[in-house]
């Protein structure tokens, strides 16, 4: 049994590379085998593993103060939103609803660079009430044919507009804090939806022992729990077309349900089409078993009898 472990070992040495020389054999091949002598290239193999061990041990004692950080953020709940299930639609009323928020509110700061005007025709606007809302701003464009830049009337292809021309200009409008692009804020988080719904109305007091430095607010559902945004939303700080109430958690929840849209505006289209391709594939499987059922069960039922006698 020694022997072939011994056997075995040198194999596995030679497929590394390394170089076996056994020594006399005495009393066994144990005794052969501690006399074996591994070559450079064996060492090397060997500290290139040591090496990489030592990388991963550095990259785990990184992330441990990330990992520490997450664990200091309050989690969102879980909220349940109506076009989340399997055959639900986003509700074109609560998107209209929340571009107005967003107009409104968030557009002050934060851009959809994502996102044209066109791609509202049909989902919360008409495409006349679209082309009046792009031809209230000016765009610019060129350049002509003295190779000047101009100005002119947005269309539906032009994207909606940005509210800084750079990224300099928005962080001296906010104090060094850059405001991120909104177009897929839902995807880009974790938790998307109930994170951004939970950050907007998570905005507290600080609770004793915790020190806010100036310009920055208190929110737990935020990395650190100082966020560079203030509390935006209140009650009545828009007034919806359609009457609804304007509270402050139903304003989170439209321009949330907007921003999750906008993240995705292929979502109900999507879910359609998926929708008839898994009723034709049943039709087809129902088809394909009941014309295989038909095609094998004479086959399958059938008796052969020999006659041994004639």
């Amino acid at each position: 049994m020694i022997g072939r472990l011994g056997a075995v070992a040198a194999l596995n040495l030679k497929k590394v590379g390394a170089t076996v020389v056994t020594g006399t054999r005495h009393a066994s091949t144990a005794s052969a085998l501690e006399s074996a002598v591994v070559s450079e290239p064996a060492r090397a193999v060997v500290a290139g593993m040591t090496t990489m061990g030592l990388g991963f041990a550095a990259l785990a004692s990184l992330s441990q103060p990330a990992l520490a950080e997450e664990e200091e953020v309050l989690h969102p709940p879980a909220y349940p939103w109506e076009h989340e299930g399997w055959f639900s639609s986003y509700d074109a009323a609560a998107i209209r609803r929340g571009h107005q928020v967003y107009q409104q509110v968030c557009a002050a700061c934060h851009s959809l660079e994502q996102l044209s005007y066109r791609n509202l025709v049909g989902v919360c606007y008409t495409e006349d009430e679209v082309k009046e809302m792009a031809g209230e701003v000016e765009v610019e464009d060129g350049p002509d044919d003295t190779g000047e830049m101009f100005s002119r009337p947005a269309k539906l292809s032009d994207k909606l507009p940005q509210p800084y021309a750079n990224e300099n200009a928005a962080r001296f409008s906010n104090g060094g804090a850059y405001p991120p692009d909104l177009s897929l804020i839902t995807k880009a988080r974790h938790d998307g939806q109930n994170y951004v719904f939970a950050l907007l109305l998570g905005y507290r007091e600080p609770p004793e022992g915790v020190t806010i430095r100036q310009g920055l607010y208190y929110n737990p559902y935020f990395v650190g729990g100082a966020i560079a945004m203030p509390k935006m939303l209140a009650d009545g700080g828009v007034e919806y077309e359609d009457g609804t109430p304007a509270t402050e958690a139903q304003m989170a929840k439209d321009v949330v349900t907007f921003l999750a849209w906008a993240a995705e505006p292929e979502h109900d289209e999507r879910k359609l089409m998926g929708s008839k391709f898994v009723f034709v594939m049943t039709i087809v499987a129902m088809v394909a078993a009941y014309s295989k059922r038909q095609k094998w069960a004479p086959i399958k039922s059938r008796r052969v009898i020999v006659d041994v006698v004639n």
